[in-house]
C-alpha cells in the first residue's frame, strides 16, 4: 500500500515537473516570437520613418524649387509649352480694388515687409501695373471673351510658342504666347500669359498683354493687367496677394 502511494506521489511530481518544462519552453518560444515581431515593428517603422524623411526633403526640395521659379529663377530645359487649359475659367480684373482701396492693406504690407517703397509708392507702382478697361475675361476651350465698357468680344486662339525675358533684376519670366484664328474687330491678335509658372499647371491668377505687335508687346513691362477668380472678393484676393 506503502509503495502504492509512493508511486503516485512519483507520478504526480514528474507530471508536475514536465509540464514546468513545457510552459517554461512555451513561454521561451512566445518571448522569442514577441521579439521577432517588435523587431519586425522596428524595422517597419524605420523603413516608414525612412521614406517619410525621404518625402519630405523630395517635397522640400520641390517648394524650393517652385519658390525659385516663382521668383524668376530657373534653367532654359524646365521651360514646358502650355495650353489655354491652363488658364480656363472666369476671371475678374483687380484692377477696382486698388481704386476702392481694398489692397490697401496689401500696399502697407509690402512696404513693412520689403523696406523698399513706401505704402503710397507700391500703390502708384500697382495703379501703373494693373490699369485696364476690361474688367473681365472668360476663357473656355480655344475661346477667350474680352468684356469691356458693357461689351463682349469673342474669338478663337491657338498657341503661338513662348518667349523668355530676361529682366534689369537679373531674374527671368517667360511669356505663354496665343495669336487669334481669325482676325476679328475687337480683338487682339495677340494675348501673351504670365503667371509665375512655366510649365503646365492651373493658373491661380495671372498678368495678361495683348496687342496686335507680338514683338512690341514683349517689350511692355510697366503695364500688366492682372487677374484673380471671379469667384473671389476683393479681401479674399488681397490676403492671397499677402501671401506670396
Amino acid at each position: 500500500m506503502k509503495e502504492i502511494i509512493r508511486t503516485g506521489i512519483f507520478v504526480v511530481v514528474l507530471g508536475v515537473f514536465l509540464a514546468g518544462c513545457q510552459s517554461s519552453d512555451s513561454t521561451g518560444k512566445n518571448a522569442s516570437k514577441q521579439a521577432v515581431s517588435e523587431i519586425e515593428i522596428q524595422e517597419s517603422s524605420d523603413n516608414h520613418s525612412h521614406e517619410h524623411d525621404h518625402d519630405h526633403d523630395h517635397s522640400h526640395d520641390h517648394d524650393e524649387e517652385e519658390v525659385a521659379v516663382y521668383k524668376g529663377y530657373f534653367e532654359d530645359s524646365q521651360v514646358q509649352d502650355r495650353t489655354l487649359a491652363d488658364w480656363e475659367g472666369d476671371w475678374q480684373s483687380v484692377y477696382s480694388y486698388l481704386l476702392d482701396e481694398t489692397l490697401d492693406e496689401v500696399f502697407a504690407h509690402k512696404a513693412k515687409d520689403t523696406g523698399k517703397m513706401t505704402a503710397a509708392e507700391y500703390k502708384e507702382y500697382y495703379d501703373a501695373g494693373y490699369k485696364t478697361d476690361t474688367e473681365r475675361i472668360v476663357i473656355n476651350g480655344d475661346t477667350v471673351t474680352f468684356f469691356k465698357n458693357g461689351m463682349e468680344h469673342s474669338g478663337k486662339y491657338q498657341a503661338d510658342g513662348y518667349e523668355i525675358l530676361t529682366y534689369e533684376a537679373g531674374n527671368r519670366g517667360v511669356r505663354f504666347i496665343f495669336k487669334s484664328v481669325d482676325d476679328i474687330d475687337g480683338l487682339p491678335r495677340y494675348i501673351q500669359f504670365s503667371d509665375h509658372r512655366i510649365s503646365q499647371v492651373k493658373s491661380a491668377h495671372f498678368h495678361l498683354y495683348w496687342g496686335d505687335d507680338r514683338d512690341a508687346l514683349l517689350k511692355e513691362v510697366t503695364n500688366w493687367p492682372t487677374y484673380y477668380p471671379s469667384s473671389l472678393d476683393g479681401h479674399t484676393i488681397a490676403h492671397e496677394m499677402m501671401a506670396h
